[in-house]
């Protein structure tokens, strides 16, 4: 089997949740040594979300863990004692690359703060996830998940809108702040590895999920400037039609057909009827003006179709439906069974399981599972011996409670 594209580049991670354990699984998926440095007892706060198998609670079950930490070697280690951060400092000494998402608050009680450890490792390059970033009037600013997508305005963008003023903001499902943080730190930490290699030292990557989810807004920071425009959720009043999601009878489909060619494609599919003659549905302006009406004769023939059978006859006529898929379909869908995307991992604790694999395909290096997320702790005796711990001190170590 080949080597993946990053084997030989040594990775630590210290985080907690989703972002640096994201930014380090994708790494790790490309072939990179991730090992990831977990508190003793507890572990990472992910072993406690679900889902769970049966929905039974248990620290080596949990769905997010699981997925998150593919590819990685694990240890514990207690970084709040002098012993700890010394043994976390050798482990540092030997990587390229190390991720973390602690709050800057207690990054320099942990010893985590970078001039020291580029101490111990001149080309160490270091991703620092924070919340707001380090520095700034919000560097000590706390957030979970709700305020960091709050803070990137998403939750507004998602909120209402000319005609839709009763829709609060809204956040979307799960941790999804953490998931895009934890794809932009990984890129910009292998720019700054790609930098390492070429100027031979390393740097700090001060990384700031707020400054992460505005970039991805697109222009909807800025356009207030642009277009004197404030940028609100896909709802409410539209200057053109049809351009909407409607209920099929066995689910829901995005209907979009602006272009006069493709009302007309869409009229033919529902059988010519008499209703879309009339003046007040003459043109695509007419249609945004006239929605109320059209939707209500609309509607009752969209009910009646399947939403497999209204999307394949508006695609032979080049109209651009599109199912709305729910994640049961995505788990039986035939195209993402062909491309290989869902596979099964077994787990010692959990079993085997469905988990997404990787969203590409390399054609010389591809993905490969080279071994399931890590029990809490698993790989303490095998990479602490490679630090030169002999078996005595791991026992001590593990009666002090530092591993």
């Amino acid at each position: 089997m080949p080597e993946g594209a990053l084997a030989g580049f040594r990775v630590v991670e210290y985080g907690d949740m989703v972002s640096a354990s994201y930014a380090t699984k994708l790494i790790a998926d490309m072939g990179a040594e991730v090992i990831k440095v977990e508190p003793p007892g507890r572990g990472d706060s992910a072993r406690q979300r679900g889902p769970f198998p049966g929905k039974i609670p248990h620290p080596e079950k949990s769905g997010l863990f699981l997925y998150l930490n593919t590819n990685k070697r694990g240890v514990t280690l207690n970084l709040e004692t002098p012993r700890g951060q010394d043994i976390f400092q050798r482990l540092i000494g030997q990587a390229d690359l190390f991720i973390h998402n602690v709050h800057p608050t207690r990054m320099a009680a942990l010893g985590l703060d970078f001039d020291h450890l580029a101490n111990k490792n001149k080309g160490l390059v270091m991703t620092s996830i924070t919340p707001f970033g380090l520095t700034g009037p919000h560097k000590d600013y706390q957030a979970y998940d709700l305020n960091s997508w709050s803070a990137g305005g998403l939750t507004y963008l998602n909120g209402g809108g000319p005609g839709t003023e009763a829709l609060p903001p809204l956040k979307v499902f799960g941790q999804q702040s953490g998931f895009q943080a934890g794809i932009h730190a990984a890129v910009a930490s292998l720019g700054a590895l790609f930098a390492q290699l070429r100027d031979g030292v390393g740097q700090h990557v001060d990384f700031s999920t707020q400054e992460c989810l505005m970039a991805i807004s697109e222009f909807a920071g800025i356009m207030p400037a642009y277009a004197k425009q404030i940028v609100v959720r896909f709802t409410g009043n539209k200057a053109i039609r049809p351009l909407d999601i409607m209920e099929c009878k066995d689910g829901w489909i995005y209907i979009c057909c602006v272009e006069e060619h493709q009302w007309k494609g869409f009229v033919d599919i529902m059988g010519k009827p008499e209703w879309a003659d009339e003046p007040l549905f003459a043109t695509r302006l007419d249609r945004a003006e006239n929605w109320d009406a059209l939707e209500l004769f609309m509607a009752p023939w969209v009910k009646e179709q399947t939403v497999e059978e209204l999307y394949h006859k508006a695609q032979a006529r080049r109209i651009p439906f599109a199912p709305v898929s729910t994640m049961g379909d995505l788990l039986n869908s035939e195209h993402l069974k062909a491309r290989g995307f869902f596979v099964e991992i077994a787990h010692p604790v959990a079993g085997k399981l469905p988990y997404p694999s990787a969203p590409y395909q390399f054609s010389s290096t591809p993905w490969t599972l080279r071994r399931p997320a890590p029990c809490l702790g698993q790989h303490n005796a095998e990479v602490y011996r490679e630090l030169g711990i002999g078996q005595k001190e791991l026992a001590q170590l593990r009666t002090e409670g530092i591993i």
